[in-house]
């Protein structure tokens, strides 16, 4: 049911060190680094074997600021749990919509929860 998952750290380089060296034994390696320009100059790289699957994001001090993606099997479920969290009180971070700057057919809707954590359902299929 998880997509993904991103984490805040401190120090991007360090952390990016870190990961590169305890991630090859597992056969995963930061794949990609999200363009400057779509994070505010803020460093996000995510990590995995054939897609990034775990994120990084640079802030000052880590502790909320946590990331979670549950896997949609439809845009209308997107918009369905974008619909439901804002009715239960979560906060809006991204309407549905396609992200192309991650993936040609990323379809996904962020909100944060009542803890300020950024809970995000995604849809990988092409319509």
């Amino acid at each position: 049911m998880i997509d993904h998952l991103g984490i805040a750290v401190s120090d991007f380089d360090r952390s990016k060190a870190f990961y590169d060296q305890a991630m090859a034994p597992l056969g995963a390696s930061l794949l990609m680094m999200v363009p400057a320009e779509y994070t505010d100059g803020v460093k996000v790289g995510g990590y995995g074997r054939d897609r990034p699957v775990y994120w990084l994001h640079e802030v000052d001090e880590p502790g909320p600021g946590r990331h979670i993606a549950f896997t949609a099997r439809s845009r209308a479920e997107v918009d369905a749990f974008y619909r439901a969290a804002l009715e239960a009180g979560g906060r809006d971070n991204g309407a549905p919509g396609l992200r192309p700057h991650y993936h040609a057919d990323y379809y996904g809707a962020f909100v944060f929860d009542p803890d300020g954590n950024n809970v995000e359902a995604v849809c990988h299929a092409p319509e």
